[in-house]
């Protein structure tokens, strides 16, 4: 049998990376876009198992759609993980996240459109879910839940605005062309990195241990392990009843309980002096991610393997 060939878009990134990981230990042959495959900060694509004669670092940009069109050129399968995630505020939103996220997820799916692509996974986010005032209270969130797209320009959330934009204009073009599309809307996520440099979602624990913040909100939010997330992303691609919207979200805890599962542990950083009042978050359905098959590991586990994986490269110095 020949070996399936597929497309992984920002295949340098944090998640990217281990789907890029879980695809060649499964035997896949990967096409990895990446804006520069001589860059050193890709070098750990390189090393993983299986990449010397399966994976193809291919030189494209997601808001070039010719790039795309040839890194995509010959697969069964994509996998657009790439989206602009920032770590701060940002400057010009129109422009370094809602343009590309948008644009770049139309290119990809008119690419795989052009390519004949059996089945195109497009991670999006619990930000395209959870954005709505008018929520009751303690109900449960679900895949039919959409986030409010003036709630989150008038409130200046444009992270969500962009993955709302981004998902709902890749359901607007599967409709209209017939592509096979299941989109993975993750909740922040933790764990182990494979690539060198940091990311933003990553600095969210980092801050916790070294940041000594003064005062802290003890908000509630999702949150899942990356491996967990590559494993529900594959989930999504391989099971042929996989179909629409999948929440990917393993645990709802406070800031106050990471710390307190943290400190013990690892009790020589610099965490938070206070804690005060936090928001919740809506409570999220994985129901229907579970019935596809999907597991996740602890939180006790994920956090350790995280800080493991900081502590290795000098994160937490």
């Amino acid at each position: 049998m020949e070996k399936q060939r597929v497309c992984v878009t920002g295949a340098g990134g944090f998640l990217a990376s281990w789907v890029v990981q879980y695809l060649l230990s499964k035997g896949y042959i990967v096409h990895g876009t990446v804006r520069d495959p001589s860059d050193e900060k890709y070098a750990h694509l390189k090393n993983l198992e299986n990449a010397a004669e399966n994976l193809q670092l291919v030189k494209a940009d997601l808001l070039d759609y010719n790039s795309l069109c040839a890194a995509i050129a010959g697969c069964t399968g994509v996998f657009h993980v790439a989206s602009p995630v920032p770590s701060g505020s940002v400057p010009n939103p129109q422009v370094d996240l809602i343009e590309p996220a948008v644009t770049g997820t139309c290119n990809v799916l008119k690419a795989c459109t052009e390519a004949k692509i059996k089945r195109v996974v497009v991670v999006s986010s619990v930000a395209a879910i959870i954005m709505n005032p008018n929520w009751p209270e303690g109900q449960l969130m679900d895949e039919s839940c959409w986030s409010d797209k003036e709630f989150c320009k008038t409130n200046e959330h444009f992270y969500c605005l962009s993955k709302t934009e981004a998902e709902s204009k890749a359901w607007e073009y599967a409709k209209k062309n017939g592509l096979d599309v299941v989109t993975v809307c993750p909740s922040i996520i933790i764990g182990p990195m494979l690539q060198s440099t940091m990311n933003a979602s990553s600095l969210f624990l980092v801050k916790f241990m070294k940041d000594g913040i003064e005062e802290m909100a003890n908000n509630q939010r999702g949150i899942v392990d990356v491996r967990d997330v590559a494993e529900a992303i594959l989930l999504a691609y391989e099971k042929p009843e996989a179909e629409g919207r999948y929440i990917c979200s393993a645990y709802r805890v406070r800031m106050q309980d990471i710390i307190d599962q943290l400190k013990p542990m690892y009790p020589n950083y610099n965490y938070p002096k206070k804690v005060k009042e936090g928001e919740d978050q809506p409570n999220l359905s994985c129901e229907k991610l579970q019935k596809l098959g999907w597991k996740y590991i602890t939180l006790e586990e994920s956090l350790v393997d995280s800080v493991k994986s900081y502590q290795e490269k000098g994160i937490l110095d």
